[in-house]
């Protein structure tokens, strides 16, 4: 039975070989993760896990199917093979699938200066039990606070290798840590709650846990009392902490996947303004200790910095090899993948142009309006880029906060909603998907 990762997705390509594939991929995945919840002072749960996935896609002529499993016996990893071929000797024909190039794969890529993984040993269970209920215990200092909610912490490392009949080969590690909190205000129907919560791939970036449970209870008592907005057409500032679903919108009317399908309503705006002028949409995949960061994709093709929308114009589709193929274009190496499915177009590292004014200027400049601190459900229609969703937050008169909202629901349409964006300055550096608070002329709000 392989050893290590490396040998591993080297058993099933021989696998698929021996079973009659021409060409084939494998990806194997393994990991650890621990979670502590801590409810009252008490822990409540405590969850380790590891475990191992594989998969293996082959191809036959224009033909392809993928498989996967959790055992790594050299019979399971037979009879993965055997069961793929046979798969793909009855899966319809698709002129676009097909490997990498040799001359297109990733080489000789740096994994040190791209900080994907923490050094530092896995935190034992009782540190991380200690951060939650600090966490806890600063919330719970906070004057209107009923109760918390969840209170949790955890860790997570993972390994990853790919590697194909192409002669490509790599893989990486990423690690996790995370502290989070959700608190409560008021009781019955008129309890509110919110949350704060801490993510970073090295556990010495972390905030403290106390610092977590603070702002998490004081985003929580800014909520006590909330009602419904008056309706009617007035402009919308999205919260740094909601922003990125605007950008997100675009991301995924932007997708290969979408555009080949038909159903993007940006299907028709390449190379047209899609942002307001001085906005870029950039991503950078390279970016140390961050998230999302990786040297190569889910094809092993190399990931580079790219511009997604530039100056305000849409400059191109997010696209993985098949995708590309069928476009007529290149893949702009931004394939994705888990070990039971083929590969598919997913961006990551995603940061928008910053403005230079705050949140609190831009609410000073909005005058009456609404400020979204969360949102909920989703009616977004695809190919029109109709917009609906519900909506909470606070009521702004005179630039300031008046009362905390609830109930409401904001409408418009994609196409106007992100051709009028304003961006504050407030956004998270560290985070993988960098937007600040986003102003929004004109949007219809559905209250009382």
């Amino acid at each position: 039975m392989p050893t290590t990762l490396s040998d591993l997705t080297d058993a099933l390509l021989q696998a698929a070989r021996r079973a009659g594939a021409e060409a084939a991929d494998a990806i194997a995945v393994d990991g650890s993760s621990v979670s502590i919840d801590v409810r009252g002072g008490v822990l409540e749960q405590a969850e380790r896990s590891e475990g191992i996935e594989i998969g293996l896609r082959v191809l036959i002529g224009k033909r392809q199917a993928c498989v996967s499993a959790s055992d790594t016996r050299d019979a399971t990893l037979a009879e993965m093979a055997e069961r793929a071929v046979a798969m793909a000797k009855e899966a319809p024909e698709d002129a676009t699938v097909g490997l990498a190039d040799p001359d297109q794969l990733a080489r000789d890529w740096d994994l040190a200066a791209l900080e994907m993984a923490d050094p530092a040993p896995e935190p034992e269970a009782a540190a991380l039990e200690d951060d939650a209920r600090r966490a806890e215990a600063a919330a719970l200092a906070v004057k209107g606070i009923s109760k918390v909610d969840a209170v949790g912490a955890g860790y997570g490392r993972r390994r990853i290798h790919l590697a194909g009949t192409n002669g490509f080969s790599g893989g990486y590690t990423r690690t996790s840590r995370s502290v989070s909190c959700v608190a409560i205000t008021g009781a019955g129907t008129a309890m509110e709650r919110d949350y704060y919560g801490d993510g970073r791939v090295f556990q010495s970036d972390m905030m403290a846990p106390e610092e977590v449970g603070r702002l998490a209870a004081e985003r929580t008592v800014a909520r006590a009392g909330a009602r419904k907005p008056p309706s009617g057409a007035y402009p919308v500032l999205y919260d740094e902490r909601v922003a990125s679903s605007l950008i997100g919108h675009l991301l995924a009317a932007s997708n290969g996947a979408a555009i080949v399908r038909g159903s993007s309503w940006l299907r028709d705006n390449l190379g047209e303004q899609v942002l307001p002028a001085g906005l870029s949409v950039i991503e950078d995949p390279h970016r140390p200790r961050v998230s999302g960061t990786r040297p190569f994709d889910a094809e092993g093709l190399p990931t580079a910095r790219r511009t997604l929308v530039d100056n305000g114009v849409l400059t191109g589709w997010t696209l993985d090899l098949g995708t590309a193929r069928k476009l007529g274009l290149s893949s702009t190496a931004n394939a994705a993948r888990g070990t039971s499915s083929p590969p598919s177009p997913s961006t990551s590292n995603i940061a928008l142009t910053e403005g230079t004014q705050s949140r609190d200027e831009l609410m000073r400049e909005m005058g009456t309006g609404l400020l979204v601190t969360s949102l909920m459900g989703s009616s977004i229609n695809p190919t029109t880029g109709d917009y609906s969703r519900g909506a909470s937050g606070f009521w702004i008169e005179g630039g300031e906060i008046a009362y905390p909202v609830n109930e409401c629901t904001i409408a418009g349409n994609l196409h106007e909603m992100l051709r009028s964006l304003i961006p504050a300055n407030d956004a998270r550096h560290y985070l993988s998907t960098v937007v600040p608070s986003l102003l929004v002329e004109g949007l219809t709000l559905a209250g009382a």
